[in-house]
């Protein structure tokens, strides 16, 4: 099954249950790290429902990355990580009509540094606007912490195409406007 590409096992997970193993061992590190990143307190949760959603809508899969599931993926991932967000907004909202604490746990200021710390809209809005190939070699770097010649492996490159695509893609981002604070 290691001669398969995401792709393949994700036409596979159809009928064999091992190949959906395989896809979620290949890329459950980069997934988490996505959400360590940005909810560490949730990720193990949150990983778990982004790929019980990919198993959900393994039939949807689009093979749009040369052969690697990672980028639809993350994609998921992201979109769990909204849902959860509008979630707790919801909840949020409710406790505060109910009159109770819309503070779970005492603010130790962690939520502020979180805040400044967390990428924001804007920053994953300035992911999407790069060429699929560039993010996906971008997010296996930064987001992922493989080494180049991991990201090679699993991209089918050289190391040193692996960096000119992740040096192409920071250049990309670098050039792009930054919005001011109001």
């Amino acid at each position: 099954m290691i001669d398969r590409t995401d792709a393949e096992l994700m036409r596979a997970a159809e009928s064999e249950a091992a190949a959906f193993a395989e896809l979620y061992r290949r890329h459950v590190s980069a997934v988490h790290a996505w959400f360590r990143r940005r909810l560490e307190w949730a990720a193990a949760d949150l990983t778990a429902e982004a790929f019980a959603q990919a198993w959900l809508s393994r039939r949807s899969f689009r093979d749009e990355a040369d052969g690697s599931a990672l980028p639809w993926l993350l994609g998921i991932a992201r979109n769990v990580a909204r849902e959860s967000a509008r979630r707790n907004e919801v909840e949020t909202r409710a406790r505060r009509r109910l009159g109770l604490p819309t503070d779970l746990a005492p603010e130790d200021g962690y939520t502020a540094v979180e805040e400044r710390l967390s990428p924001s809209v804007a920053l994953e809005e300035a992911l999407e606007t790069l060429p699929a190939h560039e993010r996906e070699a971008l997010e296996l770097r930064v987001v992922g912490e493989l080494p180049y010649d991991d990201v090679a492996a699993r991209l089918g490159l050289r190391p040193a195409a692996a960096r000119l695509r992740v040096s192409r893609a920071l250049r990309r981002l670098s050039a792009l406007p930054l919005e001011e604070d109001t």
